[in-house]
């Protein structure tokens, strides 16, 4: 009888690198992305637990001239064999099991699987944290149910949120378990190592195992030897890591328990698992409440050739009142596509509003783009069947949909897969640049001349110009960027949202700090008021926001804040749309950070779009709140283009647009407003902006001054009449 014992120096399994795995394609892989086998060396006996199986990233990971001893017993009879490892693995992105060879020296792979199954809910927090448990933890910052694929770490170790889960030193078999509540398959498992800038510490390699009741436990096996799967693990902290299992497996309970970690670290990691739910005839378990939507739109990531699509049916099924337009081109030459919406498609009316929503500045951020796509799918549908909330908001604003701001970061990002992407890649765009931080900076200008004491006298506290150096040819400015400010350039936005990922709070400017180099401090605009109230009225419809039961996404529970935060309280950001948005046009503009995941798998979308889907709706309706008017010539009755509009008590004013119409956010209150025009008598008045549907009406006629009148007499070649002749003849006498 042949039996086989494998026993390896050291622990370093060959695998094959690339970007999916059969089945990836659930995880939101392009459906081009080619799959390839990934082989490995036979399964090794785990390595001491001080010794990594791989070196830290940046170090040797060229060929490997080690050697592995293949003990075959037969009968009595001991033959030792030699053979050379193949190349050591560098970083991976995803990986196969460990296989072991059949007793005639062939590589046994696992058959092909059926297709993968989505994840469980650790990163979207579907699963809570009473259902981690852990056979230790180093402290509570690092406990169970930090274990979460992608979640971030506060800016101190020790602290209450730390960016993993990590068994105490001593702990000779850690273990890390998942109770999933119902019956499930469990297909695979991807990992992280610890999200940290003090230290390093990932998991090397690990065993998998599965239960029914916690008491009884069985591992994940290879098909020929019969031994314990053990899984290659990480090679860095943030790049995530995939193992399929060799089979399937159905139970309740799953149990990570790492064999081996980096030298010098600790077992510490953060973890997905990929399940598909099981039905359960007997009744034994309640059923797991399912992810969906009564709105017949289409629930999956697009790429850009598939957005385009979209855009193109929404606009073939509704075409009086939708308009597809690019307002430029990124880094790759991928156009960035602008749905617009309204009764007037592609003109402006007058006084009605602009209002705008953007999303993917971040490229790896894909709720946002997804969320827009579903939104002019739903204000389509909605209009065409008659919805009085939907087609009022259609008639009374020109709404503009930006779902990709960054379409070269996305094309990235849904290459690696919703799972499979990890933190960062795909955020900047295809020259490194972070498209958040590119705007001008205009606070710094502003703030110094107020400190000067030239606001508003000499300097505008609005419609900043762009500093010369940001307008040189050789400036860092990204073509997206540019593309977007002749947008706000071109039309009169009144109000705007930020679509961004990663946290579940909105956050509103000044998203820049005004003591220099603060990391973070509160620092409100003129119009905090407003712009709290358009942050709260996010927050207040968003159903995710407004769960008691839900935890923090990382480092920060904002539920104790109301789910609002300054920008610049938060983190500062010099260059942030938001800032230049409300300093260099009439625009307010807030961040609203829909989802700790910040790309969700496509089964998330229905309960996505659930969660959103009234926020969406009611925010763009604030644009009717405060006052709004037309400036008028008091003789020719013609609107009066970039008059300023004042109101008392608030550094920050406005401007009409060229038909001489204006929208002043307001919040409920009496106000005095002033309205100017170059050439014209200021004219004041008192508006009163109510809790009832607005805006108030608040309209003014202005007069020339007699200067201005003489301009326009000696434009039009008529001769000056003899007493303002002599009148300005007096003027002149006593300037002399």
């Amino acid at each position: 009888m042949w039996g086989l014992l494998l026993a390896l120096a050291a622990f370093a399994p060959a695998v094959d690198q690339g970007l999916g795995a059969p089945g990836s394609s659930l995880l939101g892989l392009a459906p081009s992305a080619t799959t390839e086998a990934r082989i490995s060396t036979p399964a090794p006996a785990p390595a001491p637990r001080s010794s990594p199986a791989q070196p830290p990233a940046g170090k040797d990971n060229g060929t490997s001239q080690q050697h592995v001893r293949i003990r075959v017993i037969k009968k009595k009879k001991v033959i030792m064999k030699k053979r050379k490892k193949l190349t050591r693995p560098s970083p991976l992105a995803t990986a196969r099991p460990v296989v072991t060879t059949s007793p005639a020296g062939v590589l046994d792979l696992p058959k092909e699987q059926e297709p993968g199954c989505p994840p469980l809910g650790l990163e979207s927090l579907r699963v809570s944290d009473n259902q981690l448990e852990a056979s230790s933890s180093q402290s509570y910052g690092l406990g169970p149910h930090r274990g979460r694929l992608n979640i971030q770490s506060g800016l101190e170790d020790g602290d209450l949120y730390d960016g993993a889960w990590c068994a105490e030193q001593q702990d000779a078999e850690p273990w890390l378990q998942v109770d999933a509540k119902h019956p499930t398959r469990f297909s695979g498992i991807i990992t992280q190592g610890r999200s940290s800038i003090w230290r390093y510490d990932w998991v090397t390699s690990y065993k998998v195992q599965f239960s029914n009741d916690s008491h009884t436990w069985w591992g994940s096996r290879n098909r020929s030897s019969g031994m314990d799967a053990v899984f290659p693990a990480n090679s860095d902290q943030e790049t995530p890591v995939l193992n399929l299992l060799p089979e399937p497996q159905v139970a309740r309970f799953i149990r990570l328990l790492p064999q081996t970690w980096l030298e010098g670290g600790a077992s510490c990691l953060r973890a997905e698992i990929l399940a598909c739910p099981v039905s359960d005839p007997n009744g034994l378990f309640p059923e797991a409440p399912a992810l969906g939507s009564p709105d017949p739109l289409d629930f999956q990531h697009h790429n850009y050739k598939a957005m385009r699509k979209l855009m193109k049916q929404v606009n073939e099924q509704c075409p009086n009142i939708t308009r597809i337009y690019s307002i430029g081109k990124s880094n790759q030459g991928l156009k960035l596509y602008v749905m617009e919406m309204s009764d007037q498609p592609g003109e402006h009316e007058l006084g009605e509003p602009e209002v705008r929503y953007v999303a993917g500045m971040h490229g790896n951020e894909a709720l946002g783009r997804e969320l827009l796509l579903l939104l002019m799918q739903f204000l389509c549908h909605e209009f065409l069947r008659g919805d009085p909330r939907v087609t009022r908001l259609l008639t009374e604003t020109r709404i503009h949909l930006l779902p990709s701001m960054n379409p070269d970061g996305y094309e990235t990002a849904f290459h690696r897969g919703s799972e499979l992407v990890g933190w960062a890649e795909g955020r900047w765009n295809q020259q490194g640049i972070d498209l958040n931080h590119n705007f001008a900076d205009l606070n710094t200008p502003l703030w110094e001349a107020e400190d000067d004491g030239l606001v508003p006298d000499t300097v505008p506290n609005h419609h900043l110009p762009l500093p010369t150096y940001y307008t040189l040819p050789n400036a860092t400015v990204a073509p997206e960027t540019w593309a977007v400010i002749e947008w706000m350039k071109r039309i009169p936005f009144v109000l705007s949202a930020n679509l961004h990922g990663g946290e579940l709070v909105v956050s509103y400017p000044f998203d820049m700090t005004r003591t220099p180099w603060a990391a973070r401090e509160l620092t409100p605009t003129p119009d905090d008021a407003v712009f709290r109230w358009l942050s709260t009225v996010y927050a207040g419809t968003n159903r995710a926001m407004q769960d008691p039961d839900r935890r923090p996404c990382h480092s920060q529970d904002f539920s104790l804040y109301g789910n609002v935060i300054n920008g610049a309280d938060w983190h500062t950001v010099p260059g942030s749309m938001n800032d230049f948005s409300y300093l260099h046009t009439n625009c307010f503009e807030i961040t609203v950070e829909l989802s700790c995941d910040k790309f969700p798998h496509k089964n998330e979308l229905p309960q996505e779009w659930e969660n959103n889907k009234d926020a969406l709706l009611t925010y763009l309706e604030q644009v009717r709140m405060g006052i709004a008017g037309v400036v008028r010539d008091k003789d020719t009755e013609l609107g009066i283009a970039d008059a300023v509009i004042a109101v008392d008590g608030i550094n920050h004013d406005v401007t009409t647009a060229w038909g001489g119409d204006y929208w002043r956010l307001l919040t409920p209150g009496d106000y005095m407003v002033t309205a100017s025009a170059e050439g014209y008598h200021s004219a004041t008045r008192s508006c009163r902006v109510t809790f009832e549907e607005g805006p108030v009406p608040c309209n003014f006629h202005l007069t020339k001054t007699p200067k201005q009148r003489l301009r326009e007499l000696l434009a039009a070649g008529a001769k000056v009449p003899p007493d303002l002749r002599r009148r300005l003849e007096r003027l002149r006498g006593r300037k002399d």
